[in-house]
C-alpha cells in the first residue's frame, strides 16, 4: 500500500517542528516515529481541534480511534536544530461496511545538514524528510457495544463527503510482499517479552501507536542477527493496522517473518497477547528497512 493522494480541496495546515536530540540517527535520517509530529502539530493542532468537527464529536462522545498508520521515511541527511517544518491536512470518507473514517495526511521537510556541520542558511531549500497517512475510525468507545460502531455524524454536521475509503485487508501485512525472498521459512515468535507499563500508555488510556513501531524494529533486527546479518539498518517504511490495543499490565509477544525485497530487510508480522497463541493479533505490521 503507497501513501494516498492528498485530499485536492482540503485546508492544510502549517508548523514548525522542534526535533529531540534522539530523532535523528547517526547517519542523519530522521526516526520512523518523528512523523507523529507532523499529524500533531500540523492536522490535529492546526486544523482539527477547534474545528465544527471536533466539537460536535466531543458533545457526542464520538472518538476517531486511530486504525491504520503508514509512514515513509528519506534519505537525509538533517541536523537536529533543523528547521523542520510540518504540513498536514484531513478528510472524511467512508467504507463499504457504513464505518466512517477521518484520514489524515502529514509531511516533514527540512534542509539537507548535519546535526555538527555548518548550519542550513535560513533560505536553505527544504526536502521532503517523512510522509504519513492516518486512518481513524470513528467510534463511541464508552457506549453500549452495539452503539460503538458510528454509521453517520450528528447534526449539525453536513452529511460525510461520497468519498469511499476501504483499505487492504490487516492480515495481508503480515503475507510477505509479491518479489520477497523469506529469511524466515516461517512466521516465528520472538524470543522477546513485551511487558508493558504506564511509559508506554498515553492519555487514551492504553498503549501509544508509536510503542509498536519502535518494538517492532527491535524484534526484526534481532532475526537480522540470527541470521548472521548486519543491524546496521534503520527502518524506512512502516505500516501498521490497529485492531485492538494492548494496556499497561499486559504482555505482547511480536510473531514474524523476516525477508528481502530488492536489496532490503524487512519484516511482516503481528503482535499477539502473549500466552494466547490462537487468539486474533492485536496489531499487523508490515516494515522495510534499508
Amino acid at each position: 500500500m503507497h501513501i494516498p493522494p492528498w485530499p485536492v480541496s482540503a485546508e492544510r495546515g502549517r508548523s514548525e517542528v522542534a526535533l529531540r536530540f534522539e530523532d535523528i540517527t547517526q547517519d542523519g535520517r530522521m526516526v520512523l516515529e518523528v512523523a507523529g509530529q507532523a499529524l500533531g502539530q500540523a492536522v490535529w493542532r492546526q486544523l482539527v481541534n477547534g474545528s465544527p468537527l471536533m466539537r460536535v464529536l466531543r458533545t457526542s462522545t464520538i472518538v476517531p480511534v486511530l486504525s491504520r498508520l503508514r509512514i515513509e521515511g528519506e534519505a537525509g541527511p538533517f541536523a537536529v536544530a533543523g528547521p523542520v517544518s510540518a504540513t498536514g491536512s484531513y478528510g472524511l470518507a467512508h467504507a463499504d461496511d457504513g464505518r466512517i473514517f477521518l484520514l489524515m495526511w502529514g509531511e516533514l521537510a527540512a534542509p539537507h545538514a548535519h546535526t555538527y556541520g555548518p548550519s542550513a542558511a535560513p533560505d536553505a531549500a527544504r526536502a521532503t524528510a517523512m510522509r504519513v497517512f492516518a486512518e481513524h475510525v470513528m467510534t463511541r468507545p464508552f457506549g453500549p457495544a452495539e452503539e460503538r460502531r458510528v454509521r453517520e455524524l450528528p447534526e449539525p454536521m453536513e452529511p460525510v463527503p461520497a468519498v469511499a475509503w476501504n483499505g487492504p485487508a490487516p492480515e495481508a501485512l503480515a503475507s510477505l510482499p509479491p518479489g520477497a525472498r523469506p529469511l524466515d521459512e516461517v512466521p516465528l515468535l520472538d524470543d522477546a517479552e513485551l511487558p508493558f507499563g504506564l511509559i508506554h500508555t498515553d492519555s487514551n488510556q492504553h498503549v501509544n501507536s508509536l510503542v509498536y513501531l519502535r518494538a517492532f524494529e527491535e524484534a526484526l533486527l534481532r532475526r537480522l542477527r540470527a541470521h548472521g546479518r548486519s543491524t546496521s539498518v534503520l527502518s524506512r517504511m512502516v505500516d501498521v493496522v490497529y485492531r485492538k490495543p494492548f494496556f499497561a499490565g499486559q504482555v505482547a509477544r511480536v510473531r514474524l517473518q523476516a525477508f528481502e525485497l530488492d536489496g532490503r530487510v524487512g519484516a511482516a508480522g503481528t503482535f499477539v497477547l502473549d500466552g494466547a497463541a490462537d487468539a486474533r493479533p492485536h496489531a499487523f505490521v508490515h516494515m522495510l528497512a534499508g
